[in-house]
This record gives structure tokens, sequence and C-alpha cells, in this order.
């Protein structure tokens, strides 16, 4: 059983999950079939990532619909209310289930300026039953105290680029106190050297652990729930391997010492970031 944290609302989620982006296909039911079968509960997709139906597919497939969290998210060219709902309708249509467990709004789009009527969808979607539970993705606090402001509900889930290059201390510290489980993408890092890092090495050998445990037991020791994908069954059971590695705050502190002025991955500051 993988521990769990608890949002405000009293949902809980599992403190590690399973990513599935560019996992379609017969090849990708299959690779969620096996993080299923090795233990993973938690599923995050994406219309964007054009594999709801996939994942739905492993999910039905698995017979324990109803141990698993299905979570999927709204593009941003869907943000008005109507296109909102429709979308929504849509994403529970290609997973053939009955229900989404979780549904977020992919990216805030400010400068479009429309994620309060796309929140305003999702409380709606829940109200109907489309969904359990709902939430966000890289909403900085002003994207959120604007949703709280307007419409009197706060999201139960941000989940936000999260790594020790960009450790996100604050935002971390404002959704902990609004009772917010912060999901974490990207946990491993993505096309750099997190893993190679002689301070990630040296603390994994310390701990008999590889350097991906580490950096998902950093996360998790932050409060943080990441989302790591492996198509693989060694990559899964691995990654899976993070909830045995106990870090010192000592070892907590100096991963987080390797942040940057320049951490995020790929420049996407959901201050001024537009997805569709």
């Amino acid at each position: 059983m993988i521990p769990t944290t608890t949002a405000h609302s009293g949902l809980t989620l599992p403190v590690l999950g399973f990513g599935t982006y560019k996992l379609k296909g017969r090849a990708g039911t299959d690779a969620v079939g096996r993080a299923i079968e090795h233990g993973y509960t938690l599923l995050d997709s994406a219309f964007n990532y054009e594999n709801e139906g996939t994942v739905g597919a492993a999910v039905r497939a698995s017979g324990r619909r109803d141990d698993l969290i299905v979570t999927s998210k709204l593009p941003g060219r869907h943000h008005e209310r109507d296109a909102a709902l429709a979308t929504i309708e849509e994403s529970v249509a290609r997973t053939g289930l009955e229900r989404l467990d979780l549904y977020l709004i992919h990216w805030p789009n400010p400068r479009v300026g429309k994620y309060v009527d796309a929140w305003g969808a999702l409380i709606e979607a829940k109200e109907r039953g489309l969904v359990e539970a709902i939430g966000v993705c890289n909403f900085l606090p002003e994207h959120l105290e604007r949703l709280r402001a307007e419409t009197g509900v706060v999201p139960e889930v941000n989940q936000i680029e999260l790594h020790p290059y960009f450790p996100q201390e604050e935002q971390l510290a404002y959704d902990r106190e609004h009772g917010i489980i912060t999901q974490a993408w990207s946990p491993l890092g993505r096309g750099n050297d997190l893993l190679e890092r002689g301070e990630v090495v040296e603390i994994a050998e310390a701990h008999g652990a590889t350097p991906a445990q580490v950096l998902l037991a950093w996360a998790i020791a932050r409060g943080a729930v990441p989302l790591p994908k492996a198509a693989s069954a060694e990559r899964q059971r691995e990654n899976l391997g993070a909830l045995d590695v106990s870090l010192g705050d000592d070892e907590v502190a100096a991963i987080t010492a390797l942040r940057r002025p320049d951490g995020r991955l790929g420049g996407q500051d959901p201050a001024s970031y537009e997805e569709l």
C-alpha cells in the first residue's frame, strides 16, 4: 500500500503517482496495465496527451476500477464554460469509464483570462457527477486567490513543475497552507543532468538506492506527490522503491540547494505561458 496525503476537502491521494505522457496505443495500454499490476493507483493523463482512451482501456482491463484514481486535464483552447463542459464530457467518453476521479485545468493561460470560467465548468462537472474531485495545474498563488475570491471553491490539487533545479518553496508553502495537494510533474528532470549530479549519487549510495529513487523520495519528503513516467516494468518497480528511502533533513536540504534561478525545464512560466 502506498501512503496517502489529504486535501482540505478530505480527498486522499497516494504520495506517489504514475505519469502517462507519451504512453499511447496498445503499447501504452500495456505499460499502464503493468503499472497497475505493480501497485500504482494514481494515473495521470490529459486531453492533450491524446491517451485518455489508452488509460481507460488499461483501467477497464485491470478489473480494479474502484481502487484507481484516473486523472485528466482541460486544455487551454477550451476554457470557455460551455466548451469546457463539453470537453470534460468528451474526456469521460474517451476513457470508457462512468466518471473521472480527478480533473484539472492544465494551465491558467492568464493572457486569455478565462480560467475562472473554466473553473466554474469543473465545479459544475463535479456537481453533475462527471468527476469526483477537481483541481488545477501550474497555477500561481495569484491565480488560486482569484479562483477562491470569485467562486469560493479552492482547488483540491495543484500540479506543478517541481524538481531539485526548481524546488518551488513558495508555491509548496502556499498550497500546504490552503490544504491543496501539490503534485510534481517532471520530478526527475528532463533532458538535464540531475540523475548524474554528485550530490544525488552520493546520497543514493548511502541509502543503497538509485538516484531516481532519491529524487522521488526528496519530493515526497517535501510534501509533494511526484508523477514519474516509466514504460518498462523495471523502471516502474524502481520508482516505487522510493517509498523505502527515508532521507534526513540535511539530505533534503542538500538536494534542495541544487536550485537554479533558471531552473524551469522549458521556460514555461505560468504568469505568461499559453498552452492550447
